[in-house]
């Protein structure tokens, strides 16, 4: 025969089971902070690799200055700033630059240029060149961070930024010549 239940005893969950749901309920959402915060943090270092990256260094060419007699004084690695995205950005944000390198901008008219040296880390030789690719100004850019403007004295359509001191070391002044080629594929620029 079967034993009657005992309707004056009540059934009631064990405490531990109770508690250990409790805790459940506020582990849950450290959790989920938890991964949320690193899920943040780890796209924020992949996105921080990317931009880095933006502003890097890319070859597109070669530079070379010389003389009036056409004696060669130095050769470099260009990038070239030939739209307007480029030359805003130019080497604004760059930590470094190596003393081989620089940014050639190219403009699509002979004018008076003004360059600064917002968000710019580098302290810079500014190179302005004419249409005959000659050298007509030389500026030592060195205030970095700054709004000074730096301007050409006369007319010119090139502007070749490379590390300050870079010009005195080369011996570069006034009146020398440049010639450049693109290696950029699909691009047939050059100064020739």
């Amino acid at each position: 025969m079967a034993k009657k239940a005992n309707p004056k005893l009540k059934v009631t969950p064990a405490k531990p089971q109770k508690e250990k749901v409790k805790a459940a309920y506020k582990i849950i959402p450290a959790v989920l902070v938890v991964a949320v915060v690193l899920f943040l943090i780890i796209s924020n270092l992949l996105k921080k690799k990317d931009t880095d990256s933006e502003y890097m260094f890319r070859k597109d060419g070669t530079l070379t200055f010389a003389d009036s007699l056409g004696n060669v004084k130095a050769k470099i690695d260009i990038q070239i700033a030939d739209d307007d995205f480029d030359r805003e950005l130019g080497l604004m944000f760059r930590k470094s630059m190596e003393e081989n390198q620089g940014m050639l901008f190219i403009f699509p008219q002979e004018t008076i240029q003004n360059f600064w040296m917002r968000n710019t880390f580098i302290p810079l030789d500014m190179i302005f060149i004419n249409s005959k690719s000659q050298i007509v100004t030389i500026r030592n850019a060195d205030k970095t961070l700054s709004d000074q403007t730096y301007s050409s004295t006369a007319p010119a359509q090139y502007v070749l930024e490379v590390n300050l001191g870079f010009a005195n070391k080369f011996n570069i002044k006034a009146g020398d010549k440049i010639t450049w080629k693109s290696t950029r594929s699909g691009t047939e620029l050059s100064s020739q």
